[in-house]
């Protein structure tokens, strides 16, 4: 019979608010939201062209909702959007000198929202963790 006080969806549910909400109250929400904050950290991280559809598969997010954030960061002169040659429909996300300034803050921020989460958790049970929501993220796909 299924708990509904020990309700694997209800737990994550509950989680997910707990990090939005510590994501919404970094340091720079004035400039750019939470989620606009962790898009840039995974920007930020990459070496390779970054396109829309790289956003949606890392967040899991739809393509309008991905496309929503992606504007207001352009509005708030965080990215900028560049056709590439080989692809004229293709878009590659690149970073402003604007977002590039926020790097140092962004990167500090999730990375002590990461040691927060994850702290006097041992390294064994963050294993299993992963692999438990992995395979929860497999089941609903």
């Amino acid at each position: 019979m299924l708990s509904l006080t020990k309700s694997a969806a209800r737990y994550v549910s509950k989680l997910s608010n707990k990090i939005r909400r510590k994501l919404d109250g970094f340091s720079c929400r004035d400039s750019f939201s939470g989620s606009q904050g962790r898009t840039l950290h995974f920007l930020l991280a990459q070496t390779e062209d970054i396109f829309q559809k790289d956003i949606e598969e890392e967040y899991s997010i739809r393509p309008s909702t991905a496309s929503q954030m992606l504007n207001q960061m352009e509005e708030n002169g965080l990215i900028r959007r560049e056709a590439v040659p080989y692809d004229h429909r293709l878009k590659r996300i690149v970073l402003t000198e604007k977002a590039l300034a926020y790097r140092q803050q962004v990167v500090h921020d999730l990375t002590d929202l990461e040691q927060t989460l994850t702290r006097d958790i041992p390294e064994e049970d963050l294993a299993v963790f992963f692999r438990v929501v992995e395979k929860m993220m497999d089941n609903l796909s």
